[in-house]
C-alpha cells in the first residue's frame, strides 16, 4: 500500500488509561515505523455493559491528557460518537470511510489474540487491518506464534507480533487502589493523577 499513511489503532474503555497503554502504543509506533497512532475510547463496549466508573467525558479527558505530551498519539472519538455497541469490524469500516488514506495496524495484546476467533466479523477485521499482538519477555514465543499461524490459517490476513516490556498494571487494579484509599502516582501520566485526584474519581465504588 504505497503511499499510505501506516496509523496505528489502540482501543480500549480507559477507565483510566495507564502507562501500560502508552507504552503498548509507542513500542508498536516504533517497531512498526507508524506515522501515528490512534487512541479510541470505546464507547458502549459489548463485554462492559454494567461498567462502573468515570463519565464518558472524564474518560475522554483523561485520554488527552494522557496523549497530550505525545506529537504521535492522536485521540479518535469515532466510538464516542455512536450510540450503538462498540465493536470492531465496525469502528474498521468507520474509519477506513473517514481516513480512506491509512492503513491501519490494530494493536492487541496476546490474552486478546488467543480469543480473537471469538469475536464479531474476525475475517471482516483482518480485511481491515493488520493485527498486531504484543509479544511480552515472559510469554511463550512458540505459543505466540502458534496463535498467530493459526489465526491467519483461519482467517488470513496479516498478523504481526511486536515486543512490549511486560508491565502488570490495569485499569481495574487502579480503580480498586484509588478505592481503597491507596495511591497510583506513577500507575497513570502525572496529568491522569492529578485529574483523578481533582475530581476525586475511582474512591466510592
Amino acid at each position: 500500500m504505497a503511499g499510505k499513511i501506516k496509523t496505528g489503532i489502540l482501543g480500549g474503555t480507559f477507565d483510566p488509561i495507564h502507562i501500560g497503554h502508552l507504552i503498548l502504543a509507542q513500542a508498536a509506533y516504533e517497531q512498526l515505523e507508524l506515522d501515528r497512532v490512534f487512541i479510541i475510547p470505546a464507547g458502549r463496549p459489548p463485554h462492559k455493559k454494567d461498567r462502573k466508573g468515570a463519565t464518558d467525558e472524564q474518560r475522554i479527558d483523561m485520554v488527552r491528557l494522557a496523549a497530550a505530551s505525545n506529537p504521535a498519539f492522536e485521540v479518535e472519538l469515532l466510538e464516542m460518537e455512536s450510540q450503538e455497541y462498540s465493536y470492531t469490524y465496525v469502528t474498521l469500516q468507520r474509519l477506513h470511510q473517514k481516513y480512506p488514506d491509512d492503513d491501519f495496524y490494530f494493536i492487541i495484546g496476546q490474552d486478546s489474540l488467543e480469543t480473537f476467533e471469538t469475536w464479531r466479523e474476525p475475517a471482516q477485521i483482518v480485511e481491515q487491518a493488520h493485527i498486531v499482538a504484543a509479544d511480552r519477555p515472559d510469554c511463550d514465543v512458540s505459543k505466540m506464534q502458534y496463535q498467530i499461524e493459526r489465526n491467519k490459517k483461519l482467517f488470513g490476513g496479516d498478523f504481526i507480533a511486536i515486543e512490549c516490556p511486560d508491565i502488570q498494571i490495569s485499569s481495574h487494579e487502579i480503580r480498586e487502589r484509588t478505592a481503597e484509599g491507596k495511591s497510583c502516582r506513577y500507575y497513570v501520566p502525572d496529568a491522569v493523577f492529578d485529574y483523578m485526584t481533582e475530581n476525586d474519581l475511582y474512591r466510592n465504588l
